[in-house]
């Protein structure tokens, strides 16, 4: 539940009421009832002065003897047990006093005594005479209710202070309190009656009602109860009403002035209800006031520069829009890029860590049979690395049309962009350019990562070639060219340091032995899904840990020719046909005789074993020839068998001693440079392939 500031400063000041008012209630009472319990003390300690000042001495002493003579008689053994006394006991005790009582000088006390008793408004006024051999207070008379037994003779135990009292010879026994059941909750106090002489004659004593007391405390609290009740409640009122107009009031104002800036800025901008507020308060509240006001101006001012910057921001927003654009259309983003090409595939991609990016990559057909590959990153980020990056790729492919190798491209191109270079900005650079009709591919590197290159059948490797200097660093720099022989099913991967610097959460490099695992659980895909793959792994990497770098790659695949095929009957006599089919297709090819040779003596091989031992119902032949390499399939619906798996045979031994069969197939291992079996679609399929 929500409280309003105008209730809790009502609270709080009720809270703080209610405390004060208990304080006063509880002090005050206190200091009443100490102050009247030392007023009735000192009053009941007077009252009994004055009464053993206003009595007859003579005739109190003349009483008292009268009366322990008596009393004297009547316990020769001791004190009397009243509690024991029988109605003839009590009838006899009191006439033993009755001459006493019926006395005009007894009558006389009495009078004296009962008169002070009912002016001062005691319980009681009596004089006792303390008897030590006892350790009784013998009452001589008792200023009870006129015309009632009033017995001399009576008496109670001496109180013990009293007692200790007598002991050092002190007779006015000061105030003290006891509470029994036949006399009540009283205080009590005694004065010694004396004569002439200082000696004591007895004790003139007073009883005040405790009663009284208690019943005048509480009437007294009643009365300070409502007065202090009705002061807290006018000072409440008073308090609230000053807390309201003083604190609550103005913080309402300023709120409320505070809760229609927005407003007021929409409707008039120049004139809002918190720069005209004006609180006169002398206190916090109109430092918070003013403080507000300048708040407002601040605001203001911070309101009017983001709009500017706002406004710059969107239009360098838009203009970064058309310059990512730009730069996007400048890299070949159409896929697949040479339709007409079988020879090949190709796939690039570029995710820029800002709008637009420093990375490049490029490919494009010099002439019919030279295809050149860039790949290339700009140092720094932003729209700088980007124009640098435009004039680096300008020059690359300019100098490259020209005929000129990779090496002469790269000095010749380091040299232009050494010039007027004072950003001193500088771009690593990977260029090869392959000649598609033998698969060789020429290239130089100029301070670039490592290229991964896959081998048909084999795992993605870095190819460690050997690094110039970086383009734009140094003028007149050299660079080396290397050669690579890449052939059928053979992949190359090029990438920038985005890749392998890439960065997660906790600061770990994504590294290149993470990009080599990645590529190899997906050495089967094309190059579109082989990028599309290492991407996906590198973003599971990365999280949502910020992109540092550019991410730039690309991926080059030779495909093989188109396969030549036939299909034959699973009959020995079909065999000069296929090896017709084969010589023919590698004499075009202007396969070497020997090959061709090595070739028929394979064919023969594999062939007799299909026909005699797989079962098969149909055999079919496929065969890819091409820059001096040529891949023969033989593939059969027999029984599967994979030749691979058997054991060559040991030619050291005597041939009486061989295990029969297998040497044809150790043959074809030996004069072929691969050979390879799966069985797809209940199909055997036995590849072999030959190079020269």
């Amino acid at each position: 539940m929500k409280f309003s500031l105008k209730r809790k400063a009502f609270l709080v000041v009720l809270l703080i009421a209610a405390m004060l008012t208990a304080a006063t209630l509880l002090v005050s009472y206190r200091l009443y009832a100490d102050t009247m319990d030392r007023h009735y003390e000192q009053l009941t300690m007077n009252l009994a002065k004055t009464a053993a000042q206003m009595v007859d001495k003579q005739a109190v002493r003349g009483l008292t003897q009268e009366v322990m003579s008596i009393y004297r008689a009547q316990c020769e053994e001791g004190a009397p047990d009243f509690d024991a006394f029988t109605e003839a006991d009590w009838a006899a005790y009191e006439d033993a006093f009755a001459p006493v009582r019926d006395s005009e000088t007894f009558a006389q006390v009495f009078d004296t005594l009962y008169t002070l008793k009912e002016e001062n408004d005691v319980l009681w006024m009596y004089i006792c005479y303390m008897d030590v051999q006892t350790g009784k207070a013998v009452y001589i008379v008792d200023a009870d209710v006129p015309g009632e037994a009033n017995l001399p003779g009576a008496c109670d135990p001496i109180e013990e202070n009293n007692r200790l009292l007598m002991a050092q010879g002190i007779y006015d026994f000061p105030a003290y309190i006891t509470n029994y059941v036949e006399y009540g909750w009283l205080c009590s106090a005694s004065a010694a009656i004396t004569d002439e002489d200082g000696q004591v004659i007895a004790n003139a004593y007073v009883d005040i009602s405790m009663n009284d007391v208690m019943a005048d405390r509480h009437a007294f609290l009643i009365r300070l109860s409502l007065i202090v009740l009705a002061t807290a409640a006018v000072l409440v009122a008073l308090l609230g009403y000053a807390v309201n107009r003083a604190v609550v009031r103005p913080i309402n104002r300023l709120a409320d002035a505070a809760g229609q800036f927005v407003s007021d800025k929409e409707a008039n901008p120049a004139r809002s209800a918190l720069s005209q507020l004006s609180i006169r308060t002398g206190d916090e509240i109109e430092h918070l006031t003013h403080s507000m006001q300048r708040m407002e101006q601040e605001i203001n001012a911070y309101i009017a520069n983001l709009t500017a910057v706002t406004a710059e921001r969107e239009r360098i927003g838009a203009e970064l829009d058309v310059a990512r654009s730009i730069q996007s259309s400048m890299l070949p983003c159409i896929f697949p890029p040479f339709p007409q090409r079988q020879e090949f595939d190709i796939f690039a991609s570029m995710n820029p860590a800002k709008e637009v990016g420093g990375d490049f990559y490029d490919f494009f057909l010099v002439d019919e049979d030279h295809l050149a590959l860039v790949i290339a990153d700009v140092s720094g980020k932003g729209v700088p690395a980007a124009m640098f990056m435009v004039i680096a790729k300008t020059l690359i492919k300019n100098a490259a049309q020209t005929g000129l190798s990779p090496k002469d491209i790269l000095e010749t191109v380091n040299n232009q962009l050494c010039e007027n270079n004072d950003a001193e900005m500088f771009v690593t650079v990977w260029l090869g350019i392959l000649q598609i009709s033998t698969g060789r591919m020429t290239c130089a590197n100029a301070g670039h990562e490592f290229p991964a290159l896959l081998r048909a059948g084999g795992r993605f490797e870095l190819y460690r070639d050997r690094h110039g200097f970086v383009l734009a660093g140094m003028e007149n720099s050299r660079y080396r060219e290397y050669e690579l022989q890449l052939g059928w099913g053979d992949k190359l991967l090029v990438y920038t340091d985005g890749v392998t610097e890439a960065t997660n959460g906790q600061n770990q490099l994504y590294g290149a032995a993470r990009m080599l695992s990645a590529l190899n659980r997906h050495t089967q895909s094309d190059c579109r899904h082989l990028l599309h793959d290492l991407q996906t792994d590198i973003d599971a990497f990365v999280g949502e840990a910020p992109q540092f770098d550019d991410i730039t790659m690309l991926c080059l695949a030779i495909n093989p020719p188109a396969p030549h095929t036939m299909a034959i009957e699973p009959d020995i006599a079909h065999l000069p046909d296929a090896t017709a089919f084969f010589e023919d297709l590698l004499s075009a090819q202007d396969a070497p005789a020997k090959v061709i040779t090595q070739v028929n003596i394979a064919v023969d091989e594999i062939l007799s074993n299909i026909v005699h031992y797989s079962g098969a119902t149909r055999i079919t032949l496929s065969c890819r020839v091409r820059d001096g390499q040529v891949q023969m399939t033989f593939g059969d619906d027999g029984k599967p068998y994979d030749p691979t798996q058997r054991p060559d045979p040991d030619i050291t031994l005597a041939p009486e001693a061989r295990d029969i069969g297998g040497m044809g197939i150790f043959m074809v291992k030996k004069l072929m440079d691969a050979v390879a079996y799966e069985r797809r679609d209940g199909m055997n399929l036995f590849t072999v392939e030959k190079r020269w």
